[in-house]
């Protein structure tokens, strides 16, 4: 599962970050109320996963984006009644101090490890890190690769040489796994803040909506399971739908060994309660400033992996 579950903040100033606003004296009047409310959201969507006829269980891999800290995450994914999930956590540069928080269940994946990734912008400013994290299940390893590049501020082609840094370093984790391992299966996943057509996503990263080009690509090109699903998008932005998050995979999770999807494995994944009164925005947490109450502004990406024996 990967969901930007929107500004997953606690209620305490912390010097190192700028997180004032998300305090009960700043600018969002950030309560614990507040927090609370945010919290029986997030509940009630891994809740509505676990009722779907489809899954029947929490998700296996969570990773969250726009988490404060490793408290606030833990403690979010704490109230849900028999997850039993362990938690890895990085605190990034970003200068806000929203990172990626990651979870699993102990009980169907073995986590082996992760390591974070600097992104290098050209005006030196920090931003998130792309983390490669690895795991194990039914005895196949694999590596889940998290994003959450720069966003689109101010101008979008303006801020896109950002988005191309962090595709770059995704890119070399990527071609870096398949140098050792030719057959290394790999998720890319997160919210990149580009769209698929985009230079940084189709280009730099090497992604691909055709299945059978990324089989013909000796490896060099990513499928995008944005091909798999006629979803319009995660992201509900000036009256438009748009896919700027993702799910990668590498050519070894479409030839049905090991591990594998089919075309139905990726889902966005939404309860009706998640959209706004009138159906055709999402019910987000802020709008335009002001504190609505919802969900968050985007809505979570699913991908169900198969394991061979």
């Amino acid at each position: 599962m990967w969901w930007n579950a929107e500004n997953l903040f606690d209620t305490h100033d912390d010097p190192m970050v700028d997180d004032g606003e998300f305090t009960p004296a700043g600018k969002r009047q950030w309560t614990e109320k507040k927090l609370l409310l945010k919290r029986l959201r997030i509940a009630r969507v891994f809740r509505a996963i676990k009722a779907d006829r489809e899954y029947g269980k929490y998700p296996d891999i969570v990773a969250l984006a726009e988490t404060e800290n490793r408290q606030v995450f833990a403690g979010t994914l704490a109230s849900l009644d028999g997850a039993g999930y362990a938690i890895d956590y990085r605190e990034s540069p970003d200068p806000r101090g929203i990172d990626i928080g990651l979870a699993w269940n102990p009980a169907t994946v073995k986590f082996t490890g992760s390591k974070p990734y600097t992104v290098r912008l050209e005006d030196g400013r920090g931003t998130r890190y792309v983390i490669a994290a690895g795991f194990r299940a039914s005895g196949h390893q694999f590596t889940v690769v998290l994003n959450h590049w720069p966003s689109r501020s101010f101008d979008a082609r303006w801020s896109e040489p950002n988005r191309i840094a962090a595709a770059r370093v995704a890119r070399r984790i990527a071609d870096s796994l398949r140098t050792r391992d030719p057959r290394a299966e790999i998720i890319v996943m997160g919210d990149f803040n580009d769209h698929p057509a985009d230079r940084s996503v189709w280009e730099t990263l090497g992604s691909s909506l055709d299945r059978k080009a990324v089989q013909r690509s000796s490896g060099r090109l990513l499928y995008n399971c944005w091909n798999s699903t006629a979803s319009p998008g995660s992201y509900f932005y000036k009256n438009h739908w748009e896919r700027i998050d993702h799910m990668l995979v590498s050519a070894a999770l479409l030839d049905g060994r090991g591990l594998s999807i089919d075309n139905r494995a990726f889902r966005v994944f939404s309860i009706l309660e998640m959209f706004d009164r009138h159906g055709k925005g999402l019910y987000s947490t802020y709008k335009r400033g002001k504190f609505k109450g919802g969900y968050s502004d985007h809505l979570p990406l699913l991908l169900k992996i198969s394991a061979a024996p």
